[in-house]
């Protein structure tokens, strides 16, 4: 006889963030509330035979405030992002690491890239070198896209589901919603989730100018990112992390957790359309909408935020706005919809994790943060809908969506709720 299922509720219990606007959850918030921007001129390295010449850096980052200085020499900085978060949130959620089951405990994981840093520079190195073959022992390890997963399992002993998430744009939230089905499912009672991307890099920089994808504003790097305004120009690069903790509701109920918010859940799509460009008639996304209002049995009228892609491209803001339209109807125009990567720029495969935290945050003090940098409308861009163009509002957001989307055509979209609704 098939075994009935109960499907467990899943809560956040713990966050920590490194962001070009804060190395932690609370000066991110209170930089985002107040539209501050990241973005400035590249310091990590000589910009003068690029197009672009700015990104959204993380500032003044010491790995050795996390991490031993002897393990940080062997992780690309998108690990130590990684860790650095983790520490964050594992703090932040008081979690009795002695008492936990850490066979039901896990780590999943999103990264779009991995260690491009170390890839690149060991290839520098050896071709310097004239082809000689000695590599760094720790090159692969610094590389891959699954080892900050494993750096964190190690830390904290989880035995659990362990895993990354690599798909693009799109990585963070799908390892989210992975890491929350695990807990729903009954085979986790812990998740450590999010994601981290450390790739402000000649390559990164160098591949995305060939693609025309970035902003090239680089007289003013503070408003490049301008998601919807009608002089938007491409995507400012970013990097960063954004850690959760997830947690079974009895389990951190037991414990007397304090609780952010509950994820409800979520629906992940492909285009099926084309590598780089978006659907034009935003087929996936709507589709992703459609499927997590049938997910979570959500109605359109009960959605309060929308932290939206919104990268700041041409295009790809324009079908995702559409999208919302067309399966919000009118309850559209009751939303409030921001794209927090006018602040932040695009992190990439971390950019769901830090979207996440800032809807989660957005919730817990009933502020909705900005879309910065608007001064020109764009007619192909409804004027009645809300995006929250310039300053926060205040709003009781009781539950708000998080969608990203990567290359290829992945479409991912969380839903958040105020824990007691």
């Amino acid at each position: 006889m098939a075994r009935t299922l109960e499907l467990k509720r899943v809560v956040v219990t713990g966050m920590g963030a490194v962001t070009p606007l804060g190395n932690d959850v609370s000066s991110f918030w209170e930089s985002i509330i107040n539209g501050k921007s990241g973005a400035k001129e590249i310091t990590k390295f000589d910009t003068s035979e690029f197009r672009t010449k700015f990104a959204c850096e993380v500032k003044d980052f010491d790995p050795t405030v996390f991490i031993d200085r002897k393990t940080a020499r062997k992780m690309d900085p998108y690990t130590q992002y990684a860790m650095a978060t983790t520490k964050q949130a594992m703090e932040d959620s008081n979690l009795p690491i002695e008492h936990l089951n850490k066979n039901r405990s896990g780590v999943i994981w999103g990264t779009g890239i991995g260690g491009q840093i170390s890839f690149q520079n060991e290839i520098i190195d050896f071709v310097e070198r004239g082809r000689t073959a000695r590599f760094n022992p720790f090159f692969i390890p610094k590389m891959i896209g699954n080892i900050a997963a494993g750096y964190i399992s190690i830390e904290y002993g989880f035995r659990g589901p362990n895993m990354a998430t690599v798909s693009a744009c799109a990585s963070s939230n799908h390892a989210i919603l992975e890491a929350f089905t695990n807990i729903q499912l009954g085979k986790a009672d812990v998740m450590i989730t999010g994601g981290s991307e450390a790739s402000i890099v000649e390559t990164a920089l160098g591949g995305f100018n060939a693609m025309k994808a970035l902003s090239e504003r680089n007289e003013s790097p503070e408003t490049a990112s301008r998601p919807f305004d009608g002089s938007r120009d491409g995507f400012v690069l970013g990097e960063g992390s954004g850690a959760l903790i997830l947690e079974e509701l009895d389990h951190a109920l037991s414990r007397g957790a304090k609780i952010y918010a509950e994820v409800i859940g979520g629906a992940m799509t492909a285009d099926a359309y084309h590598i780089t460009a978006p659907h034009p008639e935003g087929e996936g996304v709507k589709l992703a909408l459609i499927n997590l209002l049938e997910n979570t049995g959500l109605s359109t009228a009960q959605v309060d935020y929308i932290n939206v892609h919104g990268t700041s491209t041409p295009l790809g803001d324009i079908h995702e706005l559409e999208a919302i339209a067309e399966v919000f109807s009118e309850d559209v125009y009751n939303l409030n919809i921001s794209s927090t990567k006018s602040m932040t720029g695009h992190l990439l495969g971390a950019a769901g994790a830090v979207e996440g935290i800032a809807s989660i945050l957005a919730i817990k003090n009933g502020i909705v943060p900005p879309t910065i940098n608007h001064s020109t409308f764009d007619e192909g861009i409804d004027p009645k809908l809300n995006l929250t163009l310039n300053k926060a509002q205040k709003k009781d957001v009781r539950v708000a969506l998080s969608n990203t989307f990567g290359f290829g055509g992945h479409n991912v979209t969380v839903a958040f709720q105020k824990f007691g609704d």
